[in-house]
C-alpha cells in the first residue's frame, strides 16, 4: 500500500491510497461546502445542488448519467453536510477511465431551468419527509438551538419557503463560488493507475477556475439553553442534548470518540444500561462529531412521555458522574476494542478507506494509514480522558424536547 498526493495548477488536490491487492477501486470528490456556508437568502442550495449534480452536463443528459453508472455496476452516491458534499462511487479497476470521466463532467453540471424547476418540488417534499422524522426534527431544531447564529447551526435542507423562494441564478453563483478547483479534493483508493489518473484528472479538470472559497472557521462553546416543541402528533418524547467537543483537527478527537463510546454507544454502554435496557427508554445514545474549527456531543433519547423526567434526570446523573470521576480502565478499553474492530473491518475494502482519506485532507491536510490510526487511538490514557472532561464540561449542554408534553 502507498500514499500518493499532487495538486493540479489550479489548486485540485489529488489523492490516493493505492492497494495493489484489492479488487475494486473507489473514487470520490470531496467538495468543502455545506449548510454552514450558506447564508439564509440560499438556506439549504448545498442539498439542493447535490440533487442537481446528478441532472445532466452540456455532454450528458440525465438518461445518459444513470446508465453510464449502470453499466459499470458502479456502486454510487452522494451526500451533504453542514460542512461537505461528497460524490462517490465504487467501480472494478478495468473502470478507473471510465468513472473519472464521469465524475469529472457531473461535476460541471448543466443547471437547466427545467430541472431547477422540477426538483424544487422533490426537494419540498424530502423536507416534509423528514419533519415527520421525530428523531431527525429534533436533532435538527437542537442543532440550531445550540449553534445559534453559527454556520454550523444551519439547516442542511433548509426550508420550504427557503428553497421555493429560491433562483437558479443564486444556486449557479453559489455553485462558482464554492465548486472551486481550490476547494476540492479527488481521493482514490484500491487498485488503481496513479500516472493516468493523474494525467486524465489534469486533462478533464485543469480548466477549471480557482476562486479561492474561505471558511470563517470560529470554534463555538453553545448557548447551553433549553427548550421544549411541543408536538401533539408524536407518540414518543424525543429530547435531544448538545454540548461543546473538539474540532476535526484537535488532537483530543481520539479522546472524544472513546468517550462518547462508553456514555453512549447502542449497546453496552453506560446510557444503554441504564435506559435502554432497563426498558426506560426505547433509544439512548451519545455521538461525538469532529467539525470543522469546533465540534460537538450528541445525545439523544425517545420515551413514553410519562418517563420524560425520570429519564433525563438519569442522563444528568450519568454525565455529572462521568464528569465528577472519570471512566474505567476496563470500559477505554472495551470502547478501543470496539472502534477498532468497526474501522478495521471497514478499512478491508476501498470504499471503507476513501471517506476517512479525503476528509483526512479536507480537515487536516494529513494522510493517516489505517495502522497510525489505530495506535493513535489505542494510545489514549485515562489522564487524557479526563483532561477532555475539564476542558468540555458535559454539563454545559444545550436540550431541545419534541414531543406531547408542554414542558420538561
Amino acid at each position: 500500500m502507498e500514499f500518493k498526493q499532487t495538486q493540479l495548477d489550479n489548486g485540485l488536490t489529488i489523492i490516493a491510497e493505492v492497494m495493489p491487492a484489492a479488487k475494486s477501486m473507489a473514487m470520490g470528490f470531496f467538495v468543502r461546502t455545506g449548510s454552514r456556508d450558506e447564508t439564509p437568502e440560499v438556506s439549504g442550495v448545498s442539498h439542493f445542488l447535490e440533487h442537481m449534480m446528478f441532472k445532466g452536463t452540456d455532454k450528458r443528459t440525465v438518461w445518459d448519467v444513470n446508465l453510464e453508472f449502470d453499466r459499470m455496476g458502479a456502486q454510487y452516491n452522494a451526500f451533504t453536510s453542514e460542512e461537505n458534499t461528497v460524490y462517490y462511487a465504487a467501480v472494478l479497476p478495468e473502470f478507473q477511465s471510465q468513472i473519472l470521466d464521469l465524475w469529472a463532467d457531473l461535476m460541471r453540471p448543466a443547471l437547466r431551468q427545467e430541472d431547477f424547476d422540477t426538483e424544487k418540488g422533490v426537494i419540498c417534499e424530502e423536507i416534509a419527509m423528514y419533519q415527520d422524522m421525530p428523531h431527525f426534527d429534533v436533532l435538527d431544531r437542537c442543532r440550531k438551538l445550540h449553534f445559534a447564529d453559527h454556520g454550523c447551526g444551519n439547516s442542511v435542507l433548509g426550508t420550504v419557503e427557503s428553497i421555493q423562494a429560491m433562483q437558479r441564478d443564486q444556486m449557479h453563483e453559489y455553485f462558482s463560488r464554492r465548486y472551486s478547483p481550490d476547494n476540492i479534493v479527488l481521493s482514490c483508493a484500491g487498485k488503481l493507475d496513479w500516472d493516468a489518473l493523474v494525467a486524465q484528472a489534469n486533462e478533464l479538470c485543469g480548466h477549471w477556475e480557482p476562486s479561492n472559497a474561505e471558511r470563517s472557521l470560529v470554534d463555538f462553546p453553545g448557548t447551553a439553553v433549553q427548550e421544549v416543541f411541543q408536538n401533539d402528533k408524536v407518540t414518543r418524547e424525543h429530547v435531544c442534548l448538545i454540548a461543546a467537543a473538539p474540532s476535526a483537527q484537535s488532537p483530543m478527537r481520539y479522546a472524544a470518540s472513546l468517550l462518547a463510546n462508553v456514555i453512549g454507544d447502542d449497546t453496552g454502554s453506560r446510557l444503554y444500561w441504564a435506559l435502554v435496557d432497563s426498558a426506560l427508554a426505547d433509544s439512548a445514545d451519545l455521538e461525538y462529531e469532529p467539525l470543522d474549527g469546533t465540534g460537538a456531543f450528541y445525545a439523544y433519547v425517545s420515551c413514553d412521555p410519562d418517563q420524560t423526567s425520570k429519564v433525563l434526570g438519569i442522563v444528568s446523573e450519568c454525565l455529572a458522574k462521568v464528569r465528577q470521576e472519570g471512566i474505567t480502565e476496563k470500559e477505554l478499553q472495551a470502547a478501543k476494542n470496539k472502534i477498532s474492530s468497526s474501522v478495521t473491518l471497514q478499512g478491508e475494502l476501498p470504499m471503507g478507506r476513501l471517506v476517512p482519506l479525503g476528509f483526512g485532507w479536507t480537515y487536516r491536510k494529513e494522510y493517516r494509514p489505517l495502522a497510525d490510526e489505530l495506535v493513535a487511538l489505542n494510545a489514549v490514557t485515562l489522564d487524557e480522558i479526563n483532561e477532555l472532561l475539564k476542558q468540555y464540561p458535559l454539563e454545559n449542554i444545550t436540550r431541545l424536547g419534541l414531543g406531547p408534553i408542554a414542558s420538561i
